[in-house]
Parts: C-alpha cells; sequence; structure tokens
C-alpha cells in the first residue's frame, strides 16, 4: 500500500501477477487453444480470479481509475479465451460468458464480508459498520459502489 492510501501501487502488482500467469497458461486458455471455452473458463476461475480477487474486500474502495487496471486484464483473457474479434463489446463477452465485472465481483464480496461482521460474536465490530460515523476522507466504502 502506498502513502496516499489508493492502491495504484497494489493493483498494478497484481495486475502484472495476472499477465504472467496469464503467460504461462496461454496455450490452455489461448486463442489457438484447442480447449472447449468451458474448460478455459474453468481454468481462469481457479487459477487467475483468485490472484485479483484476494483480499478484494479491503482493496474494493479503490478508485475507478485504478479499479479499471483489473478490469482491462480480465477483459483481455476472457477475449483471448472466446478468440472473439476487437469489434466485440466487454459486456458483451462477460454476459455471453456469466462472467461478472470487478465492480460487481466487489459489490458481492463486501456485502457477504459486512454480514459476516454484522454476525461477528465481537463486541467492537458494531460501532465500526456504522454508516453515520463521519468519514475523514471522501472516499467511497465498497458497499457504497452501487451507482
Amino acid at each position: 500500500m502506498d502513502n496516499k492510501i489508493n492502491w495504484k501501487q497494489h493493483l498494478s502488482k497484481k495486475r502484472k501477477q495476472i499477465d504472467l500467469k496469464s503467460k504461462e497458461l496461454n496455450w490452455l486458455i489461448g486463442r489457438k487453444s484447442k480447449l472447449s471455452i468451458e474448460n478455459k473458463l474453468l481454468i481462469y476461475k481457479a487459477i487467475i480470479k483468485p490472484i485479483w480477487t484476494y483480499g478484494i474486500e479491503l482493496w474494493g474502495c479503490a478508485s475507478k481509475s485504478n479499479l479499471s487496471i483489473i478490469q482491462r486484464a480480465q477483459s483481455k483473457i476472457l477475449r483471448s479465451i472466446a478468440d472473439a474479434p476487437w469489434y466485440v463489446s466487454n459486456e458483451t463477452h462477460n454476459r455471453d460468458l456469466k462472467i461478472p465485472f470487478i465492480s460487481e465481483v466487489i459489490m458481492e464480496r463486501s456485502c457477504k464480508h459486512h454480514a459476516r461482521l454484522s454476525d461477528h460474536p465481537n463486541p467492537l465490530l458494531p460501532s465500526l459498520l456504522d454508516p453515520t460515523e463521519t468519514r475523514r476522507l471522501k472516499r467511497k466504502l465498497p458497499l457504497d459502489l452501487q451507482d
């Protein structure tokens, strides 16, 4: 994490890890692979997706420009998996392959995390979840990203 707490360095490192892993697996999930799309997606979900989803509850409140670093990597991999031409939109890829966008994953994970914290036996946690508490930074929380 950098001194401005904007997660840019962390997300750039994650992008490099994703790129390295996708290059290693290109012979399996690349355009010229003979595997079915279902098997390619299974490899993506089992090996590449955990790289960027680890700790998403924490860095999910990063700015849209920083989150787009990971979104671009995902879109590039999905385009390669489906062997899609350049003119097919990323929204079409995600819908057809049934892969959610990064922002949707952040919402899902942060809602689950919030629910677990509210049910936790530690008596100090409910005060952390109080939405009326004033924030020092104007940055949004992952649960605020619904729009």
